[in-house]
């Protein structure tokens, strides 16, 4: 997985229906909308998939991956023989096998990269509807409108929303930076739109809140394919460099929120440009990244109930992935000393999931400290945990961040742990990333609320 938004495995695949009586279906038959769940490291998403059947009794096929905010993927070869139905994706390197076990069932696998998952599917008598009773939806009593701004450093635009409160201004602002992976300006993650959420909050505060598209999503152009932390922060100072252009904002009252790999690039922007008036982390890091996703991995392995001879195995595997990763520059140095130092099953499992395109990032990230920055951070600072939050342990990274702080001389530090959240700060039971999108809320109201405050009162110094 990868760091803080773990690696999502899109699947797609597809159904029938209308068990004939003989074992054998038309293409007709089998027409309409399947849903099932995927498990996939401690993620459960939901996807759906439609069958559609032309004249030539071709059929074709699309997935929905509601969880992701994913609607309409056009599938591959759809090939029916009786009662086995194959759906190719080629554009993810999947496909799909499954066999009727009723005339409302399906049983089946999905493979991608070398892996593969159960997955059974139910015929859908009417759409699922998501409840997502949170999301703020028009007409709003502020002003949103579509952005786009260029990164200058490395040459290419984002798009964005950015939202202001209905008066003249100029008006403080805040800069939203997304977790790790291909995000929207919503940070949309299993139907939920945080940073939607957020903006309201804000905005109705009298803040105004710039959110934008990842690179190479929506709006923005660039790609992540080989972007590090680094790239990603240059994104954020071309954020931050927008706003301080227009005349309805207060250039000197803009502070940048992160969520997860986000707050690695706020700390890392802060040590830098000193007009900053704060930094919010959410779920930030405050460890380096090695041990952050060392500790992620355990951790969830044992909420999951794995024994302690197996998680106590897997990391030190891990432990020689990342070191053998921080001596190696080059992804095909690092993975001709991983198939020759790995059993090949082992080593199989391992280049699945790290492959070429992803191999920068996880490699600056696993090499991180954000201790470098500590130093030369002097603006208001603050920093909020979910208790059960199982990607970044709460009490290690707190305690670092306001520790590293302190120590350097910042005294405007609020580092908090918040009873009862998880990674994306929604009540939760367990923590685990499989609760997520069952969670019906989004983000927490008192903690909104604390956000919210906190920023007005330091925009006002």
């Amino acid at each position: 997985m990868k760091f803080f938004h773990p690696q999502l495995f899109i699947t797609c695949c597809l159904l029938l229906a209308g068990i004939s009586v003989n074992g054998q279906f038309t293409p007709k038959e089998i027409e309409g909308s399947w849903a099932g769940s995927l498990d996939v490291a401690n993620i459960r998403l939901r996807i759906v998939f439609h069958l559609q059947a032309d004249d030539q009794d071709q059929l074709t096929a699309t997935l929905d991956s509601p969880d992701q905010g994913a609607l309409g993927i056009e599938l591959g070869e759809v090939i029916l023989q009786e009662d086995s139905l194959t759906i190719m994706a080629p554009v993810i390197m999947g496909k799909y096998d499954g066999v009727m076990t009723s005339d409302t069932t399906l049983e089946g696998v999905w493979s991608q990269a070398g892996q593969h998952f159960p997955l059974n599917l139910i015929r859908q008598m009417q759409p699922e509807v998501i409840q997502r009773p949170q999301e703020p939806h028009p007409p709003y009593p502020y002003r949103e409108e579509d952005v786009a701004f260029v990164n200058e450093i490395q040459q290419f635009s984002l798009g964005g929303t950015l939202t202001l409160p209905e008066d003249s201004g100029p008006f403080p602002a805040m800069v939203l930076v997304s977790g790790s992976g291909s995000q929207n300006r919503d940070e949309e993650i299993f139907g939920h739109k945080p940073f939607k959420v957020i903006a309201d909050a804000l905005t109705r505060k009298g803040i105004a809140v710039l959110r934008y598209d990842d690179r190479g999503v929506g709006a923005s152009e660039g790609s992540l394919a080989g972007a590090t932390s680094a790239d990603n922060a240059t994104d954020a100072l071309a954020a931050f460099q927008y706003l301080s252009g227009r005349i309805d904002i207060d250039s000197g009252k803009i502070g940048i929120l992160g969520h997860s790999e986000g707050g690695l690039i706020a700390l890392m922007l802060a040590s830098e440009i000193k007009e900053l008036a704060c930094i919010v982390l959410l779920a930030g890091p405050g460890v380096p990244g090695e041990t952050i996703l060392l500790d992620q991995s355990e951790h969830i392995s044992r909420l999951s109930g794995l024994p302690e001879p197996v998680i106590r195995e897997n990391r030190n595997l891990m432990e020689k992935v990342y070191g053998w990763m921080e001596a190696q520059d080059s992804y095909g140095d690092w993975k001709d000393t991983i198939k020759a130092n790995l059993e090949p099953v082992v080593a199989e499992r391992i280049l699945n999931v790290i492959q070429e395109t992803s191999y920068p990032w996880l490699r600056y990230f696993v090499m991180s400290d954000p201790a470098v920055y500590f130093g030369d951070i002097h603006c208001p600072v603050l920093a909020l945990n979910g208790e059960k939050d199982s990607q970044v342990l709460a009490d290690k990274n707190i305690t670092a961040i306001r520790e590293g702080l302190e120590s350097s001389g910042n005294a405007k530090v609020t580092a908090q742990i918040l009873p009862g959240l998880n990674h994306l700060f929604q009540p939760s039971q367990t923590g685990l990333p499989a609760e997520y999108g069952d969670i019906e809320w989004t983000f927490d109201q008192e903690t909104l609320d604390l956000i919210s405050s906190w920023i007005t009162e330091v925009m006002k110094e």
